[in-house]
């Protein structure tokens, strides 16, 4: 990337960090109530070791880094808040998207190379469904800040974008429906591409990666014999025009 790029990404990176820093310090008690969700819940028990995730795989970009695509999840779940990950899409959903770009050889994407991933929320929840029942544990000061962190993300995608000037892919758009738990999100995206900061044209809506709901998905809305990765454009911008503009 150019020197301009590389120095727009850097500050964008130090912005996701005091995204993550702020959210920690308004919500001191933020660890506790996770953890209640973990052992309240039927599944693996585990500690919740990082409350506020910032994805560490974004230090490991330099000026010979080549991005050409953003991707955008859902929120860290159990494998992304563990201390010895702290990044995103490392879990079952993340094995099913690097699959996905490696058997799709044709869009010429690695998916730890060349894609870079952010999240609508760095607050990590067993599911992303938990969200709710989280601000409804922590009360109106935690619904503030996980609303407030949708937005914040939302403004960080388009700097991002801005910086890199590449295609972005959003999964898991049926949260972000009027009502959804990633409804700020949407309306705050929306803010970002009216104010010019995001072109609309280069914002493509998915289903999740999880359960293949992805790539079933894609085969199904793909015409027999024509190559998946010549329908990904039009599938994702008609998702688009569904839920954000």
């Amino acid at each position: 990337m150019t020197e301009s790029a590389y120095k727009a990404l850097c500050e964008c990176r130090d912005k996701f960090r005091a995204i993550t820093e702020e959210i920690q310090a308004a919500l001191p008690c933020l660890q506790k109530l996770q953890q209640s969700l973990v052992d309240g819940r039927k599944g693996p028990r585990y500690k919740v070791e990082t409350p506020v995730v910032y994805n560490t795989a974004l230090d490991e970009l330099g000026p010979s880094s080549d991005i050409r695509l953003i991707l955008v999840g859902d929120n860290p779940g159990r494998r992304e808040q563990a201390a010895e990950n702290r990044r995103y899409l490392v879990g079952p959903s993340g094995k099913i998207a690097e699959n996905f770009f490696r058997k799709e050889a044709v869009l010429c994407l690695d998916f730890r190379k060349n894609v870079l991933i952010l999240n609508k929320t760095p607050v990590h929840t067993p599911r992303t469904a938990d969200l709710r029942e989280l601000c409804g544990m922590g009360g109106e000061t935690t619904r503030r800040v996980i609303e407030t962190s949708q937005e914040s993300m939302a403004r960080l995608l388009a700097d991002f974008y801005r910086a890199l000037r590449v295609p972005v892919w959003i999964t898991g758009y049926s949260e972000m429906r009027r009502h959804g738990v990633f409804e700020r999100y949407t309306d705050e995206l929306e803010a970002a591409t009216r104010r010019g900061g995001l072109d609309r044209e280069s914002v493509y809506l998915y289903r999740h990666f999880s359960m293949n709901q992805f790539t079933i998905d894609l085969r199904q809305k793909t015409p027999p014999g024509v190559p998946i990765a010549q329908t990904l454009p039009a599938i994702g911008a008609a998702y688009r025009e569904k839920i954000l503009f």
